[in-house]
């Protein structure tokens, strides 16, 4: 299993951690091969100038994932994540080892430098319309013009070299296949689809005692619709809002509910998993304004785990996940008026049935033993 990790953690980390546990409760041998991308920040200068060449190709990965694979006799190669210090260089090695691939699809990196279809405040395809050069244009990644084209420069060397077209995909919904189809080098048949799962926390064994509050986790960005939910909790001082996670906006958005005196919204800043897990066993619901596509949403079905219902926005997968009226509510997902309308609705409902429900599709659809037994028939297949 390869995954580079994020400076800021995230749902592919969970993601790995689960899948891992699961494959070693069934008897698996799981080797986990990791870099993080903290290990920039004690690179040399020269080092951080050569990152852009690594990200393409990173001899280190090459040579490392050659010897795991002679040393321990693997089976198959399972990537999560690659960029930045990992590098594609991981695909090479395995295939020169006679060992099949499998990339989970965490995000729409293959089609959009940015990751997300995202930028500029709305939903963007350019460059699957238009080529990746726009990204460059546009500063997609990071909002640097040189790192963008890093990613776009990897991007398409790889696809000149065919081996986008030589590994397998595991998509988390049918809506992401379609996608990463869209790629002319892309088989159909090295494309599946498994959704991810996640384990229930004793937290939810135990179950909480309904407090009153909404939730939200998440990263403190832009995208993931942060100032529409605050802007909607500000007109709504009866209803009690908590806000967990870390990111980029974090101080600013701390520093717009001081100011306008909110007492019903806090920001708590970083929590971690076990505390989460308690946070979602007490909440009224879990409110997930993303303002993108995403390629899943852990935390809905962490929700569904904790018999819990989601109010989201109706759009991409989040949209998906969220049955209207039977496992939670959906809005208008750029529009605050439709999300404080979403919230005033489910005040008048009977939310806890809706978690009943939310729990019932859980166990048959993101639990893990249906998880595995999806995981292991794609392992069949690509072997």
């Amino acid at each position: 299993m390869v995954h580079n990790y994020y400076q800021i953690p995230g749902g592919e980390d969970t993601v790995v951690a689960n899948e891992k546990r699961m494959l070693e409760e069934h008897g698996h041998v799981v080797i986990l091969y990791s870099r993080h991308n903290s290990e920039i920040k004690q690179m040399s200068k020269l080092q951080k100038l050569g990152l852009p060449f690594t990200t393409i190709f990173n001899p280190r990965t090459y040579r490392e994932i050659k010897n795991l694979i002679k040393q321990n006799q693997i089976d198959i190669v399972h990537v999560h994540n690659t960029l930045n210090l990992v590098s594609p260089a991981v695909y090479y090695a395995a295939l020169k080892c006679g060992v099949p691939v499998v990339q989970t699809v965490h995000n729409f990196r293959l089609l959009c430098p940015g990751a997300t279809f995202y930028r500029d405040g709305h939903i963007c395809e350019d460059c699957v319309e238009h080529g990746l050069w726009c990204a460059v244009k546009h500063k997609c990644y990071r909002g640097s013009r040189m790192q963008t084209l890093a990613c776009v420069i990897s991007t398409a060397i790889h696809r000149m070299t065919g081996v986008y077209g030589k590994i397998n995909y595991i998509c988390l919904t049918e809506f992401n296949k379609e996608k990463l189809l869209k790629l002319k080098q892309m088989p159909p048949d090295r494309v599946f689809i498994k959704p991810n799962f996640t384990f229930e926390s004793t937290e939810n064994l135990q179950g909480g005692e309904r407090a009153d509050y909404y939730l939200f986790v998440g990263r403190i960005e832009e995208i993931k619709g942060i100032q529409l939910l605050l802007s909607a909790f500000s007109k709504m001082p009866k209803m009690q809002l908590l806000v967990a996670g870390d990111g980029p906006l974090l101080d600013e958005k701390r520093e717009w509910v001081k100011a306008r005196g909110l007492d019903n919204v806090l920001l708590l800043g970083y929590i971690d998993h076990q505390e989460i897990a308690k946070l979602i066993s007490e909440c009224k619901a879990v409110i997930v304004p993303s303002q993108i596509y995403e390629t899943f949403g852990m935390v809905i079905i962490e929700s569904y785990a904790a018999h819990k219902p989601v109010i989201t926005g109706d759009i991409g997968n989040i949209g998906s996940l969220v049955e209207e009226g039977i496992t939670g509510l959906k809005y208008k997902y750029d529009d605050e008026i439709s999300l404080m309308n979403a919230v005033m609705r489910s005040e008048q409902m009977d939310m806890d049935c809706f978690g009943e429900k939310a729990y019932k599709k859980y166990l048959q659809e993101f639990s893990p033993f249906a998880n595995y037994h999806q995981l292991m028939e794609i392992y069949r297949r690509i072997v």
